[in-house]
């Protein structure tokens, strides 16, 4: 499998079926582990480093779940290709910077994906598409249980898995759900939704998680608390609060609908021919009439596009997947351009 591989293939998380598929876009479980006996990664040296990959790599060779996988060295490949994979959620902005230790191996389905050497050791994730945290969270359990049949982790008794950062200590889970949320946004009400979650342990972010901001009314939301709590207490709390969040949503829907329905039309309409029009478009304004689309699609305000369209425009029109589609280096203009001829073709209705 190859990197120019992916661009072919949709991946699993924007297939926009199952659960609440509407407003959750996906679920993502992530795991971080430290092998026994090594310094954590920035305080490992060069040697050390090295041979961390090679434990890694060589478990992940034998794993049942991550045969045909990708494997690439980050410094082996190039910016775009780098910037391309943490647009597809694959890696983290971090592991994208230049270290020829770093490496990634992600699943012919791009559900898992394991991160060696970011933070920790290992970062392996799992994700799926809508409202699907438990199964997430059993699928990337087995890889972890073998993995960790292969390996030694630091573990402590009292503490739990041994992390670089503290707040991950313990099981070491983040789980995260994609929410799209225009119509809080719309009624002025996502302040509040959002600052009732922070006080229940739960941090937003936007759409490329940890020090990105919320746009498009996309947002990434996750715990923070892993010490102290198992597995399925985390699990289980963040698809209460996710829950009420999308019972949110829903009910914001329905005010726009009954009482503010011209003006909502107006939105979604205008959002639509502005799209299905431009021959030069920012990323920034694609992705916020994108979404006023996707909620148009959503409420079956437009009906001849499906969500798994919507999702795949979203990823599609960022700068590296841009380039990659065009099988070269792009200038901003170029990209702009590009994209406004991509989502065009895409609207034809």
């Amino acid at each position: 499998m190859k990197i120019n591989d992916l661009i072919t293939q949709t991946g699993e998380w924007l297939k926009g079926d199952g659960p609440n598929a509407d407003i959750v876009i996906s679920s993502r479980v992530r795991l971080a582990r430290n092998i026994k006996g090594f310094p954590f990664y920035h305080w490992a040296g060069k040697k050390e480093k090295e041979e961390i990959l090679s434990i890694v790599k060589n478990a992940i060779s034998k794993s049942k779940y991550m045969k045909g996988s990708l494997f690439v060295k980050i410094a082996a490949i190039d910016e775009i290709d780098r910037q391309f994979l943490v647009e597809r959620h694959l890696m983290s902005r971090e592991h994208a910077v230049n270290d020829e230790f770093k490496a990634l191996s992600v699943d012919d389905r791009e559900v898992m994906s394991v991160m060696i050497n970011e933070e920790d050791h290992i970062r392996a994730q799992a994700i799926q598409s809508s409202f699907n945290l438990m199964d997430t969270w059993r699928v990337l359990s087995e890889l972890d249980n073998e993995l960790e049949d292969k390996m030694d982790f630091a573990y402590s008794d009292r503490w739990g898995y041994l992390t670089a950062c503290p707040t991950n200590i313990g099981t070491g889970l983040r789980a995260s759900v994609m929410l799209h949320l225009p119509a809080l946004v719309i009624t002025n009400h996502i302040s509040r939704v959002l600052q009732a979650i922070s006080k229940l342990g739960v941090m937003a972010r936007g759409l490329f998680g940890e020090g990105t901001e919320a746009s498009g009314n996309f947002f990434q939301i996750s715990n923070q608390v892993t010490l102290g709590h198992t597995e399925e207490d985390i699990i289980d709390n963040m698809e209460k609060l996710v829950n009420q969040v999308v019972g949110r949503e829903k009910s914001a829907r329905e005010y726009l609908l009954t009482q503010n329905k011209p003006a909502l039309f107006d939105k979604i309409w205008r959002a639509f021919g502005t799209l299905k029009s431009a021959r030069i478009i920012t990323s920034d304004e694609t992705i916020r009439l994108l979404s006023l689309i996707r909620l148009g699609v959503d409420l079956e305000v437009i009906k001849d596009i499906d969500r798994r369209t919507m999702n795949e425009l979203f990823i599609y029109m960022q700068p590296a997947h841009l380039q990659k589609l065009e099988g070269k280096k792009l200038s901003s203009m170029e990209r702009d351009m590009r994209r406004a001829d991509l989502i065009r073709s895409k609207l034809k209705v």
